[in-house]
């Protein structure tokens, strides 16, 4: 056995005169540390001077440009248009305490405030190294020049330099104000205390350089020198004795508000001063470079350290680790134990560790004994069972120093699992998995042995949990793939859980007894409640990050800690006890994850105990690079709201605003149809930025704030054209909310389609279209009453002409008949078969008059054909008279076919026309003309009868008879002329004249009328 001891000056020590802040008994290695590096593009050149402003922005100042930092996005600044910085060699920055961004080039000084640039002439050409503000606000730049270098104070806006009298030297290398008021210039002649007083030199061997200044716990003043850390007291230098004297370059000190000296070197990398203790973090173990440019401290505590090679940034974390630099044998940890007297034990690959007060001692097992020593289990006497890693080795016991095997446990393989009653005062009952069986250890010289065979389908047990008030088993399979929960007594299950009965999937790697006597269950499917018989399962259902469990543990102070495939989770007690009552509902969690210092595992280890907590209350856990610590009663909390700042607003790609300082941030226009609206934002929490969440509303667009996430940037698209206002509020990595947030106004200019006064006119011409089509509607009622009026009108005339003229004739037959009976009867008896005859026709008449409302006669024939029919029909009986008239149709130019309606017309026109020559002129000729002219169509229709009386040519009709009226009002629908001429006894003339477009047919209509010649419709 090989006992080994070395003080754990990385574990977390009980005591230290340091403020809380960045935990100052960490070792500078276990803070959280991230890096951002140049070859990676994150900034394109070395960044020389960092700053914060109040708003909360970091800036950096690099040798081609001025960098705005919020922690995840870096942006080149660009200064207002039409203004420019002296140079993009910025060679210092400065944050002064009213929001003032000072700026020191190579080429002069610059401010920032307000998003106003002010350049200062009087220091134009310069090259600015050093800034510094003092408690009273007056701002000191060092100016480099030969033959003496300038000392210049800023105030309200003037500055003051001091005399070049060649004295000072050439190079200034900081400019301090210590806490008694003293202000002091280092330069290569020494150091200067510039005020009270007159400027008084306290030289030195080697120059100090640009080292820095600072100031030691006692007042004292410290400065980085070339040669290593000098300590200025009682007017003396002195060397700060350090790292065992070596002499190191010192290129810039901090001290924090921990009361941590943090010294950057030239090429040693990073030193951290606390409690006499000096830690160092160089390249080779994750610093971005071993040469430091310059170190700061923001607002939340975190040290930021730009190298020639990128940007590093310190800060407390919730979990701690220790590992090999903090004393372990080895990093690749086994198990972790919490013994009853304080100590932790730590098992891995190289002994087996305890950790007691601040100090780490290593055993080491017995010679021929593989070297992994994992702890198991304590039993009541306070031996520690120890076991290996692999093979058929026995398990050892540790007492005093030694290690003894466990003789009544025969030699098998490795244990999956140690455990027992280990209260002191009980008798001994361990138990102890393996994959040969599970043994049961009492008093008895010998184990009991009982086979997985007897015990089902088991094949192995990872987790085990002793009843201590019956002696029963709860345990647990731990192959992969396997899952279940048995409990057994007296070798025999005698309840079992799977998942049908709700418990979670896959094996389970932990059990545990809670307060309530609840048996919970960590599986690769969820934390499984067991309590009476009834199961319930927490996972991502119910509020958890991941499914897979590792383990459970609770603390001393109200909260259980889970650890989970995705980070380590803390549940309120309450909570979780809510949940107990109502396993629907859904439960808050605060994740630790990468950030905080966990290493996440996808699948945990075959080794128990994976966590302990120890008499302190501090739970250790076994993780990837050693074993990590939480303290439960000290977690880093971050009470400082984040500044919550909008930065951009975009659409269609073009920006339109961007946050300058005070720029405007109201009636900001953007330009008519503007889509794809992006609006950037952001909060300047930089301890974990990559935890800050967002909820944002665009007030006319949303009705409730989003959840944004970890996003920053809200996208929109076809708004609508009016005024918006977009809010944004952001929580920090510990929850605290920035309620009041940020805000800014804008409107989207409408469309000349999307104003009012369009849409008005869109609304008169709706309703002016609502009126027309109202009063067509009222046009086309009438036009129908019209049109059945004109057709009542129509069919009056067609039975005046046709039937009531034909009854009427048959009527005088008749009465006529009846005069000739008592003289002549043979007279009479002929003038009846006349009347007869003529009633006959007239039936024939109303027949055809009938067939006329039915049909069109447009189809059946040409108009010479029907008229030329028609005169012959009505030739056919005598006049009054008794006489025959001559009858003839005759045309006149190219026939041409007519419009199928209007030569209907037309022929109706001429037939009444005809049936007035044939049965009231008198007149032994009557001819028909047809004109098929050019521009119109004429039909005229001659007899030479006994003419028309003028009373009637000038009242337009006899009493009784519509012949007359029927053809003007045909004449007038057609949009025809008609014309008569007549004199007593001189016979009569009349003209029907229509206009060629309206009477001749097209050629669609051309081609219709052939077809139907050729197959003529039969009524």
């Amino acid at each position: 056995m090989e006992r080994r001891s070395v003080v754990a000056f990385g574990v977390i020590l009980a005591s230290c005169p340091c403020a809380f802040g960045l935990n100052p008994s960490l070792r500078i290695n276990q803070y959280a540390h991230k890096a951002w590096t140049i070859r990676e593009g994150f900034f394109k050149s070395k960044v020389l001077s960092i700053a914060q402003t109040t708003d909360g922005y970091l800036w950096l100042g690099t040798d081609s440009g001025l960098v705005r930092f919020d922690g995840v996005r870096s942006v080149e600044w660009q200064p207002p248009a039409g203004e420019q910085l002296p140079s993009s060699f910025i060679r210092s920055l400065l944050a002064g305490r009213d929001g003032t961004l000072w700026i020191g080039t190579n080429r002069g000084l610059a401010s920032w405030k307000g998003g106003r640039l002010t350049r200062y002439p009087g220091l134009a050409g310069n090259d600015i190294q050093p800034l510094y503000e003092d408690r009273e606000g007056t701002i000191w730049v060092g100016l480099p020049k030969r033959p003496s270098l300038s000392v210049c104070a800023i105030r309200r806006g003037n500055s003051e330099c001091s005399p070049e009298d060649g004295k000072f030297g050439t190079i200034p290398g900081a400019i301090y104000e210590d806490s008694s008021g003293n202000l002091w210039v280092e330069t290569e002649t020494g150091l200067w205390r510039w005020r009270p007083g007159p400027a008084r030199l306290y030289p030195m061997k080697e120059g100090p350089g640009p080292g820095g200044l600072s100031e030691a716990a006692g007042g004292d003043l410290l400065i980085g020198t070339p040669t290593g850390l000098k300590q200025f007291s009682g007017g003396r230098i002195e060397a700060y004795p350090i790292l065992g004297g070596k002499p190191f370059p010192a290129r810039g000190l901090l001290r924090d508000r921990d009361g941590g000296l943090w010294v950057g070197t030239i090429d040693r990398g990073l030193l951290h001063i606390c409690n006499g203790r000096t830690d160092v973090l160089a390249r080779s173990n994750g610093l971005s470079d071993d040469f430091v440019l310059s170190l700061f401290e923001d607002r939340e505590g975190s040290i930021w350290v730009a190298t020639t090679q990128g940007l590093d940034r310190f800060r407390d974390p919730a979990v701690a680790t220790i590992s090999t630099e903090q004393g372990l044998s080895s990093s690749v940890v086994l198990s972790v134990l919490a013994t009853r007297d304080g100590s932790v034990w730590v098992g891995t690959q190289k002994g087996l560790n305890q950790w007691n007060d601040g100090r780490i001692s290593v055993y080491r097992r017995p010679s021929g004994r593989q070297s992994f020593a994992a702890p198991r289990f304590q039993d009541p006497a306070g031996r520690i069972w120890v076991s290996g890693a692999y093979g058929t080795e026995p398990v050892d016991s540790f007492e005093k120093g030694r290690f003894l095997p466990i003789s009544a446990l025969p030699l098998g393989p490795v244990p999956w699992s140690i455990t027992g009653n280990n209260a002191a005062g009980n008798a001994e009952n361990v138990w102890i998995s393996r994959g040969d069986g599970l043994f049961h250890l009492t008093k008895s010289p010998s184990a009991e042995q009982i086979a997985w065979a007897t015990l089902g389908r088991m094949e192995s047990a990872l987790a085990l949990l002793p009843d201590p008030d019956d002696g029963g088993l709860w345990l647990g399979p731990g192959l992969p793939g396997k899952g279940g929960v048995a409990y057994i007594k007296d070798a025999q299950i005698r309840q079992s859980y799977s998942a049908a009965d709700g418990l979670g999937k896959g094996r389970v790697e932990a059990l545990q007894f809670d307060r309530d006597r609840a048996v919970w269950a960590a599986t690769e499917g969820g934390l499984s409640r067991i309590k009476d018989g009834r199961i319930a399962t927490l996972s991502t259902r119910n509020g958890l990050p991941c499914d897979a469990v590792h383990w459970m543990m609770e603390d001393d102070v109200d909260s259980v800690w889970l650890y989970l495939a995705c980070g380590l989770v803390r549940i309120a007690r309450s909570d979780l006890d809510a949940w107990a009552r109502d396993p629907k509902r859904t439960i808050p969690t605060t994740v630790f994850d990468a950030s905080d210092g966990v290493t996440s595992f996808a699948l945990g280890t075959l080794f128990n105990p994976q966590v302990s907590k120890a008499a302190d209350g501090r739970i250790w856990f076994v993780s990837g690079d050693g074993v990590s610590i939480i303290d439960p009663r000290h977690i880093p909390f971050n009470r400082l709201p984040s500044p919550v700042h909008i930065e951009e607003i975009t659409a269609d790609r073009k920006t339109h605003w961007r946050n300058l300082s005070d720029a405007i941030r109201s009636n900001i226009r953007l330009p008519e149809l503007s889509r794809d609206l992006r609006i950037d934002y952001t909060a300047l929490s930089l301890v974990a930025p990559e935890k800050v969440h967002f909820k944002y509303k665009l007030d006319g667009h949303d009705d409730d704030w989003v959840d944004g996430g970890t996003r920053r940037e809200a996208f929109y698209n076809d708004l609508r054209p009016r005024s918006y206002r977009f809010r944004v509020i952001a929580s920090n990595n510990s929850g605290v909310w920035n309620e009041t947030g940020d805000s800014v106004e804008f409107s989207i200019a409408p469309a000349y389609y999307q104003t009012n006064w369009f849409r008005a006119s869109l609304a008169a011409v709706f309703v002016a279209i609502l009126w027309g089509l109202y009063r067509l509607r009222l046009y086309q009622l009438a036009r129908e009453f019209s049109a059945q009026t004109g057709e009542r009108a129509r069919i009056a005339r067609d039975l005046h002409d046709t039937l009531l003229q034909s009854f009427q004739a048959s009527l005088i037959q008749m009465q006529t008949a009846r005069n000739l009976f008592p003289r002549r009867p043979e007279e009479a008896i002929q003038t009846l078969d006349n009347a007869i005859g003529s009633t006959e026709h007239a039936i024939d008449e109303g027949r055809s008059a009938i067939q006329d409302l039915r049909t069109t006669a447009a189809f059946q024939s040409d108009l010479e054909h029907l008229l030329t029919v028609a005169g012959q029909d009505l030739g056919q009986a005598p006049d009054s008279n008794g006489a025959q008239p001559v009858f003839g149709v005759r045309v006149n130019g190219r026939r041409r076919t007519l419009s199928s309606i209007l030569q209907d017309e037309v022929y109706r026109i001429g037939r009444e026309a005809l049936r007035n020559a044939f049965h009231h002129a008198g007149a032994s000729q009557i001819e028909v003309e047809i004109i098929y002219g050019k521009r119109d169509l004429r039909l005229r229709i001659r007899d030479n009868g006994k003419g028309i009386d003028r009373n009637v040519l000038r009242d337009g009709a006899r009493a009784g008879h519509w012949g007359l009226p029927g053809i003007r009002e045909r004449s007038k629908r057609i949009g025809a002329r008609f014309d008569i001429w007549s004199e007593a006894g001189a016979g009569t003339e009349i003209e029907l004249t229509v206009p060629a477009s309206r009477a001749y047919a097209r050629r669609q209509e051309q081609r219709r009328f052939r077809l139907f010649r050729r197959k003529p419709d039969v009524v």
